[in-house]
């Protein structure tokens, strides 16, 4: 097995490519190790000191670090990466742990659906290459919530990413939005 690594935008993550699918649907992000019991796969990475966030993709794992250097522990990741695809175990145990957009009913309803049709289909696909996710969080009075994850949690660029970017992209198509925020959970 061949396990190819990619840069992200954000120096903190690094973007790990096995070769085969991680998620068969969806994503999963652990921010930290707490919960990631629900993933074998996520559980190993989070065993290597230094990791402080995975976050794993239709065919990518992206993970976060703390002080560590990429040098030292990056071997240790490609190690549990490796060990886990042999070993025959799930991604994920059970259900439920895939991320997407929030629902939103409401006045909005309509808004809210024009927001997410261009955010999967102009957004996410850029932001996955980067190894990172961003979903729907909330629209209120023409504001528009959005929750980052994976490489884009965190990073340097993401306002820059989030404000010229995205509410630009937004505002261009949906005259109703007049700005973006990040949100954390």
């Amino acid at each position: 097995m061949f396990i190819q690594t990619e840069a992200t935008p954000n120096p903190q993550t690094l973007k790990f490519l096995p070769g085969q699918s991680v998620m068969q649907a969806g994503s999963a992000d652990f921010p930290s190790s707490e919960g990631a019991e629900a993933s074998p796969l996520a559980a190993r990475i989070f065993a290597v000191e230094g990791v402080e966030a995975v976050f794993l993709g239709s065919d990518f794992v992206t993970v976060t670090k703390g002080d560590a250097d990429w040098a030292h522990i990056k071997p240790a990741i490609l190690g549990a990466i490796m060990e886990h695809y042999q070993s025959g175990d799930p991604v994920m145990r059970g259900e439920g742990h895939t991320v997407g957009h929030a629902a939103h009913d409401g006045p909005d309803a309509e808004i809210v659906g024009q927001i997410k049709e261009l955010l999967d289909t102009r957004v996410r696909p850029a932001v996955a290459q980067d190894g990172g996710d961003i979903t729907f969080h909330g629209f209120d009075r023409g504001v528009v919530y959005l929750h980052m994850q994976g490489a884009c949690a965190g990073c340097p660029s993401s306002t820059l990413t989030l404000k010229h970017g995205i509410e630009n992209l937004l505002r261009h198509y949906i005259p109703e939005v007049v700005e973006v925020r990040p949100v954390g959970l």
